[in-house]
């Protein structure tokens, strides 16, 4: 097997050089704005994918998405020119889901401070259904029917005790 940090370092060249022919070379009218957001190889150095993103409708994705697959042959031989790896890897481009899936979380987190603050405003003048403070605390005397049935329970428990230790 290959060293991973081995594969790391030729994925992060890979990512460099994609980027840098989508931005100086490749002249494809379909191409849009695009940014390579990642580079993933596997362990063998033989397959590389290449994630991207790129800003605008649906329709502009798919012509980018075209555009790439039919500059494949190029980048990968620019990619084996100035790697030097033995086998050059062969790259597939995928459209990376994180960015819309990072600006869907961001429109829920959002959402989530709304609520947050409108039951904060409700909240504000709000009293307690029971008393201020529920529990009782050490030192403070309620005493009322305690000691009679404390007494009664503790009479109980000393008959039975007297009875197992005969």
């Amino acid at each position: 097997m290959v060293d991973a940090a081995r594969a790391r370092k030729l994925a992060d060249r890979i990512q460099q050089i994609v980027a840098e022919m989508l931005e100086r070379r490749i002249k494809d009218p379909r191409l849009g704005f695009v940014t390579v957001t990642d580079t993933k190889i596997t362990g063998d150095l033989r397959d590389a994918t290449v994630f991207y993103t790129v800003f605008g409708s649906e329709a502009e994705r798919a012509d980018t998405a075209a555009a790439l697959e039919s500059a494949k042959g190029i980048i990968r031989a620019e990619v084996g020119r100035q790697t030097g790896v033995r086998f050059t890897p062969t790259l597939t481009f995928s459209h990376d889901p994180l960015p819309d899936s990072a600006r869907h979380l961001d429109g829920l987190l959002a959402e989530a401070r709304a609520r947050d603050e409108e039951i904060a405003k409700k909240a504000e003048n709000a009293v307690h259904a029971g008393e201020p403070d529920p529990y009782r605390k050490p030192g403070e005397e309620d005493h009322e029917g305690e000691d009679e049935a404390v007494g009664e329970i503790g009479a109980e428990a000393h008959d039975r005790a007297g009875r197992f230790a005969q």
